[in-house]
């Protein structure tokens, strides 16, 4: 039987998503492939899709948009740092993720206001006592 060199260095979309640790499962990245939460180069792609090393892929998690260049292909999944290896997060996913850190670092969750906090929060409001 003989194998193709060139097909031979493509892995499918949703193996490589579960081999650089962006899913716990493949089955959770077949299923955020196949809800349109994965894209390849700017475009809604099928989990048995190939994927090849230079490729742009955008990864919604949640609130998190991530989006990354792929380096290295890899069928098995190793270590995390192994994991970072296989691709590069842009200059621009960077800068949004430390945009939403910040936002997101003055606000304290499950902590019931002072009333110290709630006259502040009634100043602002507009209204008075």
């Amino acid at each position: 039987m003989n194998r193709d060199p060139e097909n031979e260095a493509r892995l499918r979309i949703d193996k490589w998503l579960w081999a650089a640790r962006f899913f716990k499962t493949r089955t959770l990245a077949t299923a955020a492939v196949d809800g349109g939460r994965v894209h390849l180069n700017q475009s809604r792609v099928k989990p048995a899709h190939a994927i090849d090393v230079g490729d742009t892929v955008d990864i919604t998690l949640g609130a998190r948009h991530i989006t990354v260049t792929v380096c290295a292909l890899s069928a098995t999944r190793g270590p995390a740092p192994q994991a970072r290896t296989l691709y590069a997060e842009t200059a621009e996913s960077i800068e949004r993720a430390e945009f939403m850190k910040q936002n997101l670092a003055g606000r304290q969750h499950g902590a019931r206001p002072t009333k110290q906090d709630r006259r502040r929060i009634n100043r602002i409001r507009g209204f008075n006592d």
